[in-house]
């Protein structure tokens, strides 16, 4: 009987000391959670200030770029607002030149005084729009006796010359004209090269014969 009661005894303290370390075990799997949970919260609010700060960083540069834009097409509505209207303008030194050369070439008006002093005021004329278009900063292109260069100028037809290196600009069919940096109208020009002699042009029309015979 008292061996029945010391076995009961045993086993109660048994169950007490499981309940009690289970109770521990509990509360360390408690403890430990809401540390991670803590890390979890932390790591999580940085990552939201990361996250805001790069926002706020890509939004400021975002307003810098467009601002940037705005001042840029600012100032090209100022530089070039008149850039048709200055293409159409040009129409009146070509019309004037094509006057001057009409005059210029008529036979009944030669070495008249009338001619004289037509053309006297034709070239005042030309002066002040050349001089009103250069206070608008729309400047002539200079060609004659210059490289041609693609970016300015426009070849219509080549002359022979030795007397220039080739590629040299003769003669200006029309008038080129810039707006500051830009492009307004690419000049016309006639430039130069070299002569061909006659011994190639024979050579030549002679291969082209034997090749019409085969």
């Amino acid at each position: 009987m008292e061996k029945d009661k010391s076995q009961e005894k045993n086993n109660k303290d048994l169950e007490n000391k499981s309940d009690a370390s289970f109770e521990k075990n509990d509360d360390d799997n408690s403890i430990e959670a809401k540390s991670t949970s803590e890390n979890i919260k932390e790591i999580s609010l940085e990552e939201k200030i990361t996250e805001l700060e790069d926002k706020i960083i890509r939004n400021l540069a975002e307003m810098e770029n467009q601002r940037r834009r705005f001042e840029k097409e600012k100032e090209d509505a100022f530089d070039y607002g008149g850039f048709v209207f200055a293409k159409e303008a040009l129409n009146l030194i070509d019309n004037l030149e094509r006057s001057y050369q009409v005059l210029i070439n008529d036979e009944n008006l030669k070495n008249t005084e009338a001619l004289k002093k037509t053309l006297e005021h034709f070239a005042i004329i030309n002066k002040d729009i050349i001089s009103i278009f250069a206070k608008n900063n729309i400047t002539l292109i200079e060609s004659l006796n210059k490289k041609l260069n693609p970016n300015f100028h426009q070849a219509m037809m080549e002359i022979e010359n030795d007397q220039k290196e080739p590629g040299t600009i003769l003669q200006e069919i029309q008038k080129g004209f810039m707006i500051k940096d830009r492009l307004l109208r690419p000049s016309l020009v006639a430039v130069s090269k070299k002569t061909e002699k006659k011994e190639e042009k024979v050579y030549k029309n002679n291969e082209n014969s034997e090749k019409n015979d085969d």
